[in-house]
């Protein structure tokens, strides 16, 4: 895989954690060692306050957030970290492409989303190895999320 691919695919892992629900749900899991790297539930509540405020701050994606239900949006994002981060959560959202249908979301917003969630974590001592954990979970709604160039 090329530098590249290996930088899209990062931020693509990146933007999807940002951006809402997925279709999952989970009980308690026998390995939660990752959601416990990120501070299990008070973490993932700590890093995605952390990330809206890095959102709402940038020109990039404030935009997209105008008029939209924060405290809803970061109730579900935070089940839907716990749940890829294997910890006892369950995900009550709406599917990554019903929750962003028709919000024209462009590759520039994506990127700029994944580099403000990753300064979120990196805010909160999340180590880069599990940084890229997580985002590699969450590469697969990419497609979900954007809309198409």
């Amino acid at each position: 895989m090329g530098t590249t691919s290996k930088k899209t695919l990062l931020r693509v892992a990146r933007v999807a954690a940002l951006v809402l629900p997925v279709l999952m749900s989970a009980g308690a899991h026998a390995d939660d060692s990752l959601y416990r790297t990120f501070g299990e539930k008070p973490g993932l509540v700590k890093i995605t306050d952390d990330l809206y405020a890095n959102l709402l701050a940038d020109p990039r994606t404030a935009p997209y957030f105008e008029n939209a239900p924060i405290r809803r949006i970061k109730e579900k994002l935070v089940e839907q970290f716990c749940v890829l981060l294997d910890g006892p959560c369950q995900y009550t959202g709406r599917t990554m492409k019903r929750a962003h249908e028709g919000q024209n979301i462009d590759r520039a917003a994506f990127d700029a989303l994944v580099e403000d969630l990753q300064k979120a974590m990196d805010k909160n001592g999340v180590p880069f190895h599990s940084q890229n954990k997580l985002l590699a979970k969450l590469a697969p709604m990419y497609r979900d999320i954007q809309d198409r160039e």
